[in-house]
């Protein structure tokens, strides 16, 4: 093998289980040993779901010495942001208010993530309903960053992003109405795709703002990315924002390069934007690659990052508000500080605030249409700085430094990011690619020969020789 076990990628597991060499069961129960003996350090999983996880390794394993094939992720262990619904298994959403709320059904993606032969095994941490943290407040502790204990994993799919980076799954899944996906898997150093609004279905997933909520695959590989995309991408009748869409068969231009690809180059979102000097170098160097391998790469600009973040929350804190207006009446003491302080904000806003930015949305979303129509993808950075010290964070930072991957849930538009270096601290850097709506192949295509073209795959966190840490945050 050419990693341990618990580094294997899903496509190289895919084929150690169908040749027979790679056993669920074993590679189960060594992933579980592997939460056990680091997670009290990254408090990734707050619930590992043990005996189902083995009750299906084994029904994979006895399929597959059957001669049952369902596929790259048949017996493959997978993580859920604890927002997403598993029967059976409690859905907290990281906070007091639901840390009763058992699943009485699947959510659609997990659903299609049994019917494909994955292994669940277990709830990640998230931030607060998807919104509020780091917090010190609440049931369970926030995930820390497996690269440096000290720092933030990126919210809200926490756990999500620290769990594919320490090596206790291959795969999870995460949330992103703002960047949950793309945000921790940045400061993670792993692939995150935030898909094109409507090709996963959120039923059975706790939303924070319908317009601009998505759910997408967290990954160590681009190929284990598109491999995990093609399972959950599907039309379902049931949520009404599905799109019924073609299988987009992301996996099919693996390979394929970047010889004739458009690419957009932006150097800067705008003031609120600007960047450290480590991560613009890290990022520019990815359009210089990317013209190396052979795309044609052009510096374009964007409307600035103020816009996109001032209708983006505008939309997405008048939704959250909704959802949530009868708990924070009713109890508002079951919240965390952080979430309520920021749901009450949220409450100050009335009907014409969120009747101009959902128009204000409708200007950014030609805009960028008008920009993207000379090219099949566009690069910027992911984030501003590697992954901050995780108490250092302010309760009302995300609207002070509003995230850099907030224009592309605005425009619904794709977006991956992908490590694309490390700092001088030894902390990942990365970089954001987006593309056109039902685009994903073609940002896997770039991504992935990026990734083939660059060494950062091979290096991994070292959990297991971390310093004992006193956290007295906790």
């Amino acid at each position: 093998m050419s990693a341990p076990l618990h580094f294997m990628t899903i496509a190289e597991l895919a084929k150690g289980i169908a040749a027979r060499t790679v056993s669920p069961v074993e590679l189960t129960k060594a992933l579980i040993a592997r939460v056990a003996a680091l997670d009290g350090m990254t408090h990734a999983f707050i619930e590992v779901t043990a005996d189902l996880a083995l009750a299906q390794a084994k029904k994979a394993e006895a399929e597959v010495m059957a001669g049952i094939s369902r596929g790259p992720l048949h017996g493959v262990p997978v993580g859920l942001k604890d927002i997403i619904d598993l029967k059976g298994v409690r859905t907290t959403a990281h906070s007091h208010q639901l840390i009763d709320n058992w699943a009485g059904d699947d959510a659609f993606v997990t659903q299609k993530l049994k019917a494909a032969g994955a292994v669940i095994l277990g709830k990640l941490a998230t931030h607060e309903f998807a919104m509020g943290g780091p917090s010190f407040d609440l049931p369970f502790p926030p995930a820390r960053n497996p690269w440096n204990l000290a720092h933030f994993t990126g919210g809200s799919s926490s756990g999500s992003g620290a769990a594919v980076a320490a090596g206790y799954v291959p795969a999870a899944l995460g949330t992103d109405t703002g960047g949950s996906i793309r945000l921790p898997a940045a400061f993670c150093g792993i692939v995150g795709m935030k898909p094109t609004y409507g090709l996963v279905s959120r039923r059975g997933v706790l939303p924070l703002s319908q317009s601009l909520d998505h759910i997408g695959p967290m990954t160590w590989t681009v190929e284990d990315n598109a491999l995990l995309m093609k399972v959950l991408a599907g039309h379902d009748r049931l949520d009404p924002a599905s799109a019924d869409r073609p299988d987009p068969t992301p996996e099919a231009l693996l390979g394929a390069g970047v010889k004739g690809l458009r690419v957009g180059f932006v150097p800067s979102l705008g003031a609120q934007a600007e960047a450290t000097d480590e991560v613009q170098s890290a990022v520019a160097g990815v359009a210089t690659m990317l013209a190396d391998l052979g795309a044609t790469v052009e510096e374009v600009t964007l409307p600035p990052l103020a816009d996109f973040a001032a209708c983006g929350m505008m939309i997405l804190l008048s939704e959250a508000f909704a959802i949530h207006e009868p708990n924070i009446q009713a109890r508002p003491e079951l919240y965390g500080e952080i979430l309520r302080d920021r749901l009450l904000l949220a409450g100050l806003i009335d009907a014409s605030d969120y009747v101009q930015a959902l128009r204000m949305r409708t200007e950014l979303v030609a805009a960028v249409a008008k920009t993207m129509a000379r090219f099949d993808i566009i690069v910027c950075a992911a984030t501003a700085t590697p992954a901050p010290v995780i108490t250092e964070i302010p309760k009302f930072g995300l609207f002070s430094k509003p995230p850099l991957t907030i224009p592309f849930n605005v425009t619904g538009m794709p977006s991956l990011t992908m490590c694309c270096g490390f700092s001088a601290s030894g902390l990942p850097l990365s970089v954001q690619i987006a593309g056109h709506a039902f685009g994903e192949a073609t940002i896997y295509r770039a991504a992935q020969a990026y990734e083939a073209a660059t060494v950062w795959r091979a290096r991994r966190p070292a959990l297991e020789s971390a310093a004992p840490m006193s956290l007295a945050a906790e």
